[in-house]
């Protein structure tokens, strides 16, 4: 079984959980801390517009002026998922044989960047360190990661050289802001990608808001135009459901939650310490990486024999069921980081206290070590 399909099985045996849960106890059950739960918060006029042409007609005008409001730029393009824009990106303005350049604050990048480059042709080469970026006659495209899967934020002054660098060849900008358009301005006080100089960005209408699964890209009119046909040819374009989805969670975003996660995560990262956890700190929460979780493990006491990402999904299945926590490794996926996250910015933290949270996350790895005692992580898993 190759490692997408085993995730894939993962990713079902999660959502097999998750759907369990909603039979015996509703949906208010579950607790949400992905940062990823995202909304369709539609009203009846909304419905009644859910047609071929009447749907687009309307909301198309609204996306625009909101998604502009949101992101900058001439020109707004919905599409059905943040990796549809990458794709649709690197399809219109790569060719073969050429250089995509990627800067961001610390790897892994999003794989769909490095696998489109693949597709049409293109060299890719990734960079951490500003100094070490190169970019040149041959370069087609320069994309910068405004904050990573794990939620590490470029310095601005890093943004701002890598653009410098790009503007001197006129190659376009594109930054993957999937969670940076709210982390980097909303905690960090960062200006919008297009407003430092970017050419188009791309950002995640669920991520650390009440959207969709859907992406929204902004940018120069003639750029947008020539993406969007793209878009087009391949089914990529966001349906009339999800943009008036879009719409409604661009309308009930506020800053003032994340920044308040912002404030809070520092009394939660010392209530774990306190019970000898070692997270690291999110902007708006804390994680343990595959690595930490492994070790955690093995310091209570386990034999711990398979990949440090299979024990993670492991311990997240586990949240899942005992405490009805989702976490990314029990439902992200095929290649989404296998960090354990907690966002407590999402509205679902709500739900439990910080000594109920901290609670669960402690007892957890005691029971993954009783899981890994007893041989059952393939049933935990599949």
């Amino acid at each position: 079984m190759s490692i997408t399909l085993d995730e894939v099985k993962r990713r079902e045996k999660g959502l097999s959980i998750i759907n369990d849960k909603i039979k015996n106890d509703g949906i208010d059950s579950l607790i949400d801390l992905t940062g990823l739960a995202g909304g369709f918060d539609l009203e009846a006029e909304d419905i009644s517009l859910l047609e071929t042409y009447a749907g687009p007609a309307v909301f198309d005008a609204k996306i625009q002026e909101l998604g502009r409001q949101h992101l900058g730029g001439e020109k707004i393009l919905p599409v059905n998922r943040t990796t549809s824009g990458i794709v649709a990106t690197i399809i219109a303005l790569v060719k073969p044989s050429t250089k995509i350049v990627h800067f961001l604050a610390k790897k892994p990048a999003h794989p769909s960047i490095p696998r489109t480059a693949e597709l049409v042709g293109a060299d890719y080469e990734e960079f951490t360190n500003v100094d070490d970026v190169v970019v040149d006659e041959n370069t087609s495209l320069v994309v910068i990661t405004g904050t990573t899967m794990d939620l590490e934020v470029i310095d601005v002054e890093d943004f701002k050289a890598v653009i410098a660098k790009a503007k001197e060849f006129d190659v376009p900008v594109f930054v993957d802001d999937a969670s940076g358009a709210r982390i980097r301005c909303a905690v960090y006080d960062q200006p919008r990608a297009i407003d430092l100089g970017a050419d188009l960005s791309v950002t995640s209408t669920d991520k650390l808001m009440e959207g969709p699964r859907g992406g929204l890209m902004a940018g120069s009119e003639k750029l947008i135009d020539e993406i969007k046909l793209v878009v087009n040819q391949y089914g990529l374009e966001a349906q009339a459901p999800l943009v008036v989805a879009m719409i409604k969670g661009i309308e009930k975003y506020s800053p003032d939650r994340i920044r308040e996660a912002f404030k809070q995560k520092d009394e939660l990262n010392e209530m774990l310490i306190s019970r000898n956890l070692n997270p690291l700190k999110t902007p708006t929460g804390f994680m343990f990486k595959e690595d930490e979780i492994k070790a955690e493990l093995e310091k209570r006491g386990a034999t711990v024999d398979v990949d440090a990402d299979v024990i993670a999904s492991v311990y997240s299945m586990i949240l899942l069921e005992n405490y009805n926590i989702i976490t990314i490794p029990s439902v992200g996926m095929p290649g989404a980081s296998k960090t354990v996250r907690i966002d407590w910015s999402a509205k679902d933290s709500d739900k439990l206290t910080m000594d109920e949270m901290v609670n669960a996350i402690d007892d957890t790895f005691n029971r993954t070590v009783s899981v890994i005692a007893d041989g059952k992580i393939l049933d935990v898993l599949y």
